[in-house]
């Protein structure tokens, strides 16, 4: 994939793509059949990879790597390689089940918490009646649950998969059940599903143009605070990679 417009960001390479662009790749990924990975990269997710040198492997070695954060489009500016747009997970699976209801594509939901899945599902369905969600489970990242859960969406046979664990486990639940799954497109969500169903609610659009999206969401979980740490952490390592 030599020909792919990628900006590296503190060692993470990070596709410039837009909203546009990336449906068009994924439906590419579904078109070829083949199995692939999509990761939603943010500051956070740069800052855990540069101490989990798998975790950072999974990320470079992806198919696709969405500018999931405000923080990205700053930073690769600052950097030299701007990124066009943020592509948020919530709205990439939201623009993919509005896809695959025109197309005929099979989505699965897995992970979050229990009946989570089943709502966000439910909900998508209301937006697209002729979706089809072929599978909704919460489960766990938990190697030993694994084998029992790739079965369930072996059976489902869908083209499209989220997963909803968290970072970075539901990276390396799929980079390890991949290849056997044999899906085209198998995307982690993080908190996608919480958005999707009700359960959490988003920041206006005006919050997120600013990047403070983070602000908002610690602001309704406070239990969050210590990821939030992340954000200078990563603004730190940015400004003295520029500046080095």
């Amino acid at each position: 994939m030599a020909d792919r417009d990628r900006a590296n960001i503190l060692g993470i390479h990070v596709d410039n793509v837009t909203y546009e662009e990336a449906l068009r790749k994924m439906e590419g990924f579904i078109m070829d059949g083949r199995p692939h990975q999509v990761v939603t990269v943010n500051p956070e997710f740069i800052v855990t990879a540069r101490k989990d040198p798998y975790f950072a492997r999974i990320l470079n070695d992806s198919h696709l790597a969405l500018p999931d954060g405000q923080g990205l489009l700053w930073a690769s500016l600052i950097l030299g390689s701007p990124l066009r747009q943020r592509v948020t997970g919530v709205d990439a699976v939201i623009r993919m089940a509005a896809l695959s209801e025109k197309k005929g594509y099979r989505m699965y939901l897995l992970g979050a918490a229990q009946g989570v899945a089943e709502a966000a599902g439910q909900e998508l369905r209301r937006r697209y009646p002729g979706l089809e969600i072929v599978g909704t489970y919460a489960g766990s990242p938990a190697p030993q649950e694994e084998d029992y859960i790739a079965d369930l969406i072996l059976r489902a046979h869908p083209h499209i998969l989220f997963v909803a664990y968290g970072a970075p486990q539901q990276e390396k639940w799929i980079s390890r059940n991949l290849l056997r799954l044999g899906i085209p497109v198998a995307m982690g969500v993080g908190g996608a599903f919480d958005f999707i169903s009700g359960q959490a609610k988003r920041a206006p659009s005006w919050v997120q143009r600013l990047g403070l999206e983070w602000l908002h969401r610690l602001s309704h979980e406070p239990w969050r605070w210590h990821r939030a740490l992340a954000l200078p952490k990563f603004a730190w390592l940015v400004f003295r990679t520029r500046f080095r």
